[in-house]
């Protein structure tokens, strides 16, 4: 049996944020379902948001906080927003990997045009009950993953 658990908040401009998803056991797992961000204050000023969802702490990332780079192996999702006053156009763009994960998630966003922003989230995962084999594989492909960094 699947459901969906929801997180919003506001990230510090470039500041890691931690949502911990890991248990015990790790026969929980979690695939995002939705990613959403938006200016704290909208159609104000002119902005460019970037956020990124990674499996393990992007603070050892050398991929500057507002470069999408899809080779990174611990990148889950991406979610940009715009707006511009003078052109009165807004723009979203979400695009987030079909992966599952049982370990501990890193959220962290950018202002791509001041640096300074916060940035809105909302995010939505669909948890599903592992099997034995499949808490293993999702551990080990973690593992994985941080030691070749």
């Amino acid at each position: 049996m699947s459901k969906t658990i929801s997180y919003r908040g506001q990230l510090t401009d470039g500041i890691s944020e931690k949502i911990s998803l890991a248990t015990l056991n790790g026969k929980t797992g979690y695939k995002i379902k939705k990613f959403q961000i938006i200016d704290p204050t909208p159609g104000q000023s002119d902005v460019e948001l970037v956020a990124k969802i990674y499996n393990k702490d992007p603070a050892t990332s050398s991929v500057a906080a507002g470069t999408v780079d899809f080779t990174e192996s611990s990148l889950m999702a991406i979610s940009f927003y715009t707006f511009e006053r003078g052109n009165i156009g807004t723009s979203f763009q979400s695009i987030f990997d079909n992966e599952m994960t049982n370990q501990d998630i890193f959220l962290t966003a950018t202002d791509s045009t001041a640096g300074t922003k916060s940035t809105n989230y909302y995010l939505e995962l669909e948890t599903v009950a592992l099997t034995d084999l499949q808490s293993t594989q999702i551990t080990l492909k973690s593992l994985r993953t941080i030691a070749s960094r």
